[in-house]
């Protein structure tokens, strides 16, 4: 009963900024990209908890157990990512002044990269939101509703049709002051989660150090394994293209970006978001140390699976009252700053992309733009109940897969457009773009078979090549001067 007045009262809140932002009008401006009025610190500190979502909140602390701090490995990388954006792919944005990122596509190698390249971000965005929003789906419904006769897809559609009554009148200027709120609970409960377990296990600062540096499980770096996927290089490098592609090829990510006043103030946020990434992730790693050493120090049996780790600490009361309410205020916040920047932004993709609403006047592009989010908030909720059906060990690591597959042909694409001044046949982009996938599916299978070699995240970078490769093996070389090389 405690989590669902805590549930109530949260998005009390958010409803009351979402109308807040709501009476400033609901143009398409400010729908898409906020009518360029967002201040970067604000932008910054919300982009925070639309990246980390509760799967990181509940799968990194998990992770330790079987992969050590090791995941720390993929974080470096992740801020050298975040720099490629800020000077490769931001001030190509601003540049072209594009509201749909993909713009780009259309107007470097033709129309059909253009609905590749859209068609691919809705592929990746909606598998990946479905499985973020599925996790808390399932922790509502094995903690808070397991004595009453709630179906599972009941609390699905419950939770997408949360988000999409705060999401639909303004989009995404609603979106940036509703995610800092929800990073701000999200940070806090972080933090007394982990006062929390300290005190159960009566230790000072000291006492923490030494736990951290004694565990089995503090091994940061694997520089002598090559097989491993936990191998630092494969996860280093993979870390700068996940980045590359899950913030800097993704209208969701960047749509928020764009909502700043000026290229400037755009990269200043990308320095303060990517910084604060490192420390946020190490701190969810050491909370997964100290649950194991307290299920020790309790002589618990933990679950099967790492992802219900946190979730039997926060929800059996092994930590008191107080931890179970910040843990359903922290999953629910990370959950939906993803969840709802996502919906905004594929609706985004569909309007400008595939139905030109950019052309319509206001009215149209409104009635047109309040179908799709509403079609695509069921449709959300459609592929939720999907993954429930697939579900993983690691749903962290399914989505860093899926990511492989699906932003792949994205960051070959980019890197063909960018990299190289040659035109591409553009009605074979599809077909690469598909084939792209089902060859690495392929390398995958045998090496595994044949080597033993276990692809990891490199996956991404194997799929961008043969991307980039289709693409050059279809091109021409021009002489034409193309101003967005």
């Amino acid at each position: 009963m405690m989590i669902l007045v805590t549930i109530v009262c949260y998005f009390a809140a958010l409803l009351l900024i979402a109308r807040t932002t709501g009476r400033q009008g609901s143009s398409s401006a400010a729908f898409f990209k906020g009518e360029n009025r967002s201040p970067w610190y604000v932008v910054s500190f919300g982009m925070i908890g639309a990246s980390i979502s509760g799967v990181t909140f509940v799968s990194v602390p998990g992770m330790v157990r079987g992969l050590d701090m090791t995941y720390m490995q993929t974080v470096f990388g992740f801020f050298f990512g975040y720099m490629a954006v800020a000077h490769i792919l931001l001030p190509l944005y601003y540049k072209l002044r594009l509201t749909s990122i993909y713009g780009y596509l259309g107007s470097r190698i033709g129309e059909h990269a253009y609905r590749t390249g859209s068609f691919f971000f809705l592929l990746s965005r909606m598998l990946g939101t479905a499985a973020k929003l599925y996790l808390v789906c399932l922790i509502l419904h094995t903690y808070v509703f397991q004595d009453l006769p709630v179906p599972f897809w009941m609390i699905a559609v419950g939770s997408v049709a949360l988000v999409w009554i705060y999401t639909h009148k303004s989009g995404i200027r609603t979106i940036v002051w509703t995610d800092t709120l929800q990073t701000f609970c999200l940070i806090a409960a972080l933090i007394l989660i982990i006062y929390f377990t300290v005190k159960q296990l009566g230790m000072d600062f000291d006492g923490i150090v030494q736990t951290l540096q004694d565990s089995e499980h503090s091994r940061i770096f694997v520089f002598d394994d090559w097989v491993s996927k936990q191998n630092f290089f494969k996860q280093f490098f993979s870390g700068i293209f996940i980045v590359i592609v899950m913030t800097g090829l993704d209208q969701d990510m960047m749509q928020k970006n764009l909502t700043c006043r000026n290229l400037q103030e755009a990269q200043k946020n990308m320095y303060c978001y990517g910084f604060s990434f490192i420390p946020l992730n190490f701190l969810f790693l050491c909370l997964g140390i100290l649950l194991l050493a307290l299920a020790s120090h309790m002589h618990l049996d933990l679950p099967a699976t790492s992802d219900d780790i946190l979730p039997m600490f926060a929800a059996q009361g092994y930590l008191g009252q107080p931890v179970l309410i910040l843990f359903a205020i922290g999953m629910i916040a990370a959950a939906f700053s993803n969840s709802d920047s996502a919906l905004t932004a594929m609706t985004t993709s569909v309007c400008i992309d595939f139905l030109r609403t950019d052309t319509d006047d206001e009215e149209t592009a409104r009635r047109k733009r309040n179908k799709v989010h509403l079609c695509l908030s069921a449709l959300l909720a459609f592929f939720i109940c999907l993954v429930e059906q697939l579900h993983s060990q690691s749903v962290l690591d399914a989505i860093y897969i899926i990511a492989s597959y699906t932003y792949g042909p994205l960051l070959g694409m980019f890197a063909f457009g960018l990299f190289t001044r040659r035109s591409t046949r553009d009605r074979a982009v599809p077909f690469i773009a598909v084939l792209s996938p089902v060859i690495c599916y392929a390398i995958h299978v045998w090496t595994m078979k044949e080597t033993g070699y276990k692809v990891g995240y490199e996956l991404l970078m194997l799929n961008g090549t043969l991307t980039f490769a289709g693409l050059w093996i279809m091109s021409i070389k021009t002489n034409k001067k193309d101003g967005n090389n």
